[in-house]
């Protein structure tokens, strides 16, 4: 991705599924969902914070496990949201971010309005081959190995100006 985008970088929006997962869900015999993700992405989120960029993680489905791995990772989370595009705009014009500064990460049909409204819309490796007329960017790795990661490091290096070691 141009480094000249990513320095511009103010707000980065995630769906969760397929993104911080690999989209995959296990579920008990008592019901009970638990999904798969990368370690190494709280490292990475832990340096946008660093370079004062705003995390939201924005998911259409309303679950607990969502819930509980974006507290561990100590970013907001709106869930249950039908309108993601809609959503990203309330969110900018509450931190006063334009929609052009801001990203969005995601990887199925669901997202393209989102996509389409922001300056920065990226997809993950392993995305559904719908969005692809819709990002201007996709990540090397797939989600849930690390595509979270992958962008963190490209935005904190860009604003920093140096290349990783």
């Amino acid at each position: 991705m141009n480094q000249e985008l990513l320095v511009k970088v103010e707000l980065v929006a995630f769906d969760f599924d397929g993104v911080f997962t690999d989209n995959s869900v296990y579920i008990s015999q008592e019901g009970i969902e638990s999904v798969r993700c990368s370690r190494s992405d709280g490292l990475g989120l832990d340096r946008l914070r660093q370079v004062n960029v705003q995390i939201v993680i924005i998911s259409t489905e309303k679950n607990s496990v969502v819930s509980v791995r974006a507290s561990k990772l100590k970013i907001r989370c709106i869930q249950g949201v039908e309108d993601k595009a809609a959503e990203i705009l309330k969110i900018c014009t509450e931190l006063n971010i334009a929609p052009a500064y801001t990203m969005f990460v995601g990887n199925d049909i669901n997202d393209i309005p989102a996509f389409k409204i922001v300056g920065m819309p990226v997809g993950v490796n392993d995305a559904y081959p719908e969005i692809f007329p819709h990002i201007i960017f996709t990540t090397t790795n797939r989600g849930g190995y690390g595509a979270v990661r992958e962008l963190c490091d490209m935005i904190y290096y860009a604003k920093l100006k140096t290349e990783p070691a």
